[in-house]
């Protein structure tokens, strides 16, 4: 018998647990850095070095960082279930707990890419220097989404979405377009649940379950559940 498709969609939540802060932790400071002067279009126009240096500490932050209980858990989901994690986070956090079918809306850490061709994407693990450039001669960025650019991945995500036969969300505010959108794509009579220590408001999500832990209790709670659909 195949297995049934689990969908999950998750956020900075289940990261934050890891101790990878969130730029909504603190007025909208994201480690001491105003959104506006490191993870934009105009700021990476105005001063990529420092845009670079954000990111070339924060690569050093998830490197640092070990995979907790919640993304444990919802990698040994996939013995029972068809398991695809959509999620907004830039870290590797997923894979190294085991996943192994991740779809990054936000781009990875661990990359970075071309500021003209956005195919040319080569692996980093160190630090992006000013000056470092892609075989096309241009300048390296990292491999995000940054705030006012499109979600290229988005439009792989909704068909997943529309496929599932169970949706969860974890560890995610859904305020943040297109990716908070998914959860509509999500086909009404399946079941769905939602993971986070603030419960968004969802009221028009049919067929919801809501579990207001942390993520590595919500998680725990969340597989007891679903063994009633295996």
């Amino acid at each position: 018998m195949s297995k049934k498709k689990l969908v999950i969609l998750t956020g900075a939540g289940i990261s934050a647990e890891s101790g990878l802060k969130t730029f909504r932790d603190s007025d909208g400071l994201w480690e001491g850095y105003a959104i506006e002067d490191v993870a934009t279009p105009a700021a990476w126009r105005k001063n990529p070095q420092l845009v670079l240096e954000f990111y070339n500490y924060r690569r050093k932050n998830v490197l640092d960082a070990e995979p907790n209980a919640a993304h444990f858990g919802l990698a040994e989901l996939e013995t029972d279930f068809d398991v695809t994690i959509i999620t907004q986070n830039i870290d590797d956090l997923h894979e190294r707990a085991g996943s192994t079918h991740i779809l990054h809306l936000h781009g990875e850490i661990f990359k970075m890419r071309s500021e003209k061709d956005e195919s040319l994407i080569y692996e980093i693990q160190g630090a992006i220097q000013m000056g470092d450039v892609a075989e096309d001669g241009a300048q390296l960025r990292p491999h995000i989404v940054w705030f006012g650019e499109a979600v290229p991945k988005i439009e792989e995500a909704v068909p997943i979405v529309q496929s599932a036969d169970l949706f969860v969300v974890v560890g995610t505010s859904l305020v943040v377009y297109p990716a908070a959108g998914l959860v509509n794509y999500a086909r009404r009579p399946i079941p769905k649940f939602i993971v986070d220590k603030k419960i968004p408001y969802t009221s028009e999500v049919y067929n919801l379950t809501t579990i207001e832990k942390p993520a590595t209790e919500g998680v725990s709670e969340l597989k007891e559940l679903l063994k009633s659909y295996l």
